[in-house]
């Protein structure tokens, strides 16, 4: 007599529903995926548009570091399936990877869009059935999952289901947060979503914007209260966004939310200390202007020369002054901007609400994963690794409910 097949439901077709179905399909379970949007993973594609980030290369421990507060609950999903897994991931798909300058991991290709096929094709292979524009509404009185399609309601009843819904930053690409309601309905906490790895709003005087927005800011340091990071940034219009600033990203939203306003201070210059910078300008000839000082002594670039003047209201006179008004220039960070131009956001189902093997406590055939959780980490690959990694454990989860079952 032939056993009965088990069917599960992943909804959700971004990185993390895409891995999940890959997991169910290679262990020989019937997959159907579910995504509100006309296609899959379109976050995903953006995310490849300047070069798909998809791990990091760094050593375990600090990689696991990144994720902060939420270290610890993410830290045996990644141990299990960690950075190298994932590139022999997508290796098997076809797509080779290496690590860059940064210790970033890219496919050769450096864009989502053949890993997409290619991992399509081979969901395609597997058996996963592709069902786009349904939207979840979460289920009926008798247990099915319930959608709305352009063909009319549609009850699904199956064995398990992983949910992987997505934060809500970008939202016009698909994920926008809209199942929080259906899972607080359910009686779950979810935190409020906020933006993160998001630019920051600062009021640059008239003249700076016209001439600088769009420029970028090299081989700078920031800091943030105690924390500090070295990288790059680019004036915009409102504000600064960029590595750097995404790197400070929580300290800052954090730092908004509590006083109204973040203290910012970037140091211009990190590769020189204080004291060579003051005597560099110290022996500047006293014929040059202020701003050929600047360039020439300081090797100050003309969007660092009007970064510094802004808010100046007299220059230093003496060359120690100015150099630590080059190393420590304060800024003032006004607000972030929102979730709708935000690479990722904070907030999400609690993991109160998550047993280890990532099922929900309230429904252990229900199992959840990726940027739906309440986590968040800086750009560098350590977003799509926690989307990949706690894929992976849910359907390790769903695989052993089913095998118990």
């Amino acid at each position: 007599m032939q056993s009965r097949v088990s069917k599960v439901a992943v909804i959700g077709a971004g990185p993390a529903g895409l891995m999940a179905a890959s997991c169910l399909a290679q262990a020989g379970v019937s997959v159907e995926l579910f995504d509100r949007m006309p296609s899959p993973a379109r976050k995903f594609l953006m995310a490849g548009r300047g070069g798909l980030n998809l791990t990091h290369s760094e050593p375990l421990e600090r990689f696991l570091a990144r994720y902060g507060s939420a270290a610890g609950r993410l830290a045996p999903a990644i141990r299990a399936f960690p950075p190298d897994a994932l590139r022999a991931f997508a290796e098997g798909l076809g797509e080779e990877t290496f690590v860059g300058s940064s210790g970033r991991v890219f496919p050769k290709s450096f864009k989502a869009s053949p890993m997409l096929r290619a991992w399509l094709r081979h969901l395609a292979a597997a058996g996963v059935t592709l069902s786009a524009r349904h939207h979840w509404t979460g289920w009926d009185a008798d247990g099915a999952l319930t959608f709305e399609t352009p063909e009319g309601p549609r009850a699904v009843r199956v064995d398990a289901t992983v949910l992987a819904l997505g934060g809500a930053s970008w939202p016009r690409l698909g994920a926008d947060g809209g199942w929080r309601a259906v899972l607080e309905g359910a009686g779950l906490q979810v935190a409020l979503f906020a933006p993160a790895n998001m630019g920051v709003l600062l009021n640059w005087s008239a003249h700076l914007v016209p001439r600088f927005a769009g420029t970028p800011l090299k081989r700078i340091a920031l800091a943030c209260g105690a924390e500090h990071v070295r990288g790059e940034a680019v004036i915009t219009a409102q504000g600064l966004e960029g590595g750097a600033i995404y790197a400070l990203s929580r300290q800052i939203r954090e730092a908004v939310e509590r006083q109204g306003q973040a203290d910012l201070v970037m140091d211009l210059r990190p590769d020189l200390s204080l004291d060579v910078l003051a005597q560099r300008l110290a022996a500047a000839p006293a014929r040059l202007s202020f701003s050929e000082r600047l360039r020439k002594a300081a090797g100050l670039a003309p969007v660092q020369i009007a970064l510094l003047r802004e808010g100046m209201n007299a220059r230093p006179a003496e060359a120690a002054a100015l150099a630590r008004r080059i190393k420590a220039l304060p800024l003032t960070v006004m607000g972030v901007c929102g979730l709708e131009r935000a690479i990722s956001s904070a907030g999400g189902l609690a993991w109160d609400e998550v047993g280890p093997d990532y099922a929900l406590k309230a429904c252990p055939d229900v199992f959840v994963c990726g940027e739906m959780l309440d986590w968040e980490a800086p750009t560098g690959g350590y977003l799509l690794q926690a989307c990949f990694s706690t894929a992976v454990a849910a359907a390790e989860g769903v695989k052993a409910r089913l095998k118990s079952d």
